[in-house]
């Protein structure tokens, strides 16, 4: 459902802003039948109608692998970062522990590297364009690790403190977060509603990469929740799902958190315009 109450956003020429959404990367399972057996890149659906309730498009960017029969066009990741104005990295399956100078614990914490390179990949060419990032879970792990930072593989078995952020209850779970006084999270969300977030994911960070800035702990064990890149870019990543927060009483608000990427979003494709223009407005540092 959209929210009417929001503002309506809009690009260069009064078009709609154009949200670019990582894909989540399934590979073919030869144990099951029909399409499983099949690469899949999909979206999940709770996240793109959050963003999409903004007023803005939403579009999903496919991975540019060569492993199929038809052989693709030389339209690469770079060339969606020219497109789109701004990218979310959704969440999703573990990052690969090589990715960070690991090796796996165990089998099942090897992550997928495939989809670790396009979204390392992806990340970068959005940055480098100057438009906005926002990453969830997964997400905001992986922009650690692409500024040099590591992770804890296993929370529940190298910190003991596991419980508290996965459970089977899924996007039913939930846990408080503290967010860092005079942050930009503390200054953008209000907390009166309540500052539980719904909690999935059983790695967390461990070295904070450079130039990244913590925005939000776990009170109970002190588990990094939140980051932004210290820099003019708008960088920001939660280790919770904003999108499974809507009708769940005492959770935080995150809409004002979409709102300020969103803000963002606009300032800097208005910003690009006029560069590419060679006139006109220059954005200013926040």
């Amino acid at each position: 459902m959209n929210d009417d109450s929001a503002p309506r956003r809009r690009g260069p020429f009064g078009r709609p802003l154009r949200i670019g959404l990582s894909a989540r990367i399934f590979h073919p399972d030869t144990q099951r039948q029909g399409v499983f057996r099949r690469t899949l890149q999909i979206l999940e659906q709770s996240i793109a109608h959050w963003i999409g309730a903004q007023h803005v498009m939403v579009l999903m960017v496919p991975s540019v692998l060569g492993d199929g029969p038809i052989r693709r066009g030389d339209i690469a990741l770079a060339d969606y970062a020219d497109y789109l104005d701004g990218l979310v990295l959704q969440g999703g399956a573990d990052v690969s522990p090589g990715v960070y100078g690991q090796t796996p614990r165990c089998d099942a914490w090897a992550g997928d590297p495939v989809r670790d390179a396009y979204e390392l990949e992806l990340l970068t060419v959005f940055i480098e364009r100057g438009k906005p990032v926002l990453g969830i879970c997964r997400g905001m792990q992986l922009i650690n690790v692409a500024f040099g930072g590591t992770l804890h593989q296993d929370l529940p078995s190298l910190c003991g403190t596991g419980e508290r952020h996965e459970s089977p209850a899924y996007d039913r779970h939930r846990h408080p977060v503290s967010l860092v006084p005079d942050g930009l999270l503390a200054r953008t969300l209000d907390t009166r509603e309540g500052c539980d977030v719904v909690s999935i994911h059983h790695q967390a960070i461990d070295r904070l990469g450079r130039d990244l800035r913590i925005e939000a702990h776990s009170p109970e064990d002190g588990i990094i929740e939140a980051i932004r890149l210290d820099a003019p870019n708008f960088v920001l990543g939660v280790q919770w799902h904003p999108e499974f927060h809507a009708g769940q009483p005492g959770v935080l608000n995150c809409n004002p958190l979409l709102d300020r990427f969103l803000t963002e979003v606009a300032a800097a494709a208005e910003a690009s315009f006029w560069l590419e223009a060679g006139s006109g407005p220059r954005r200013s540092e926040p």
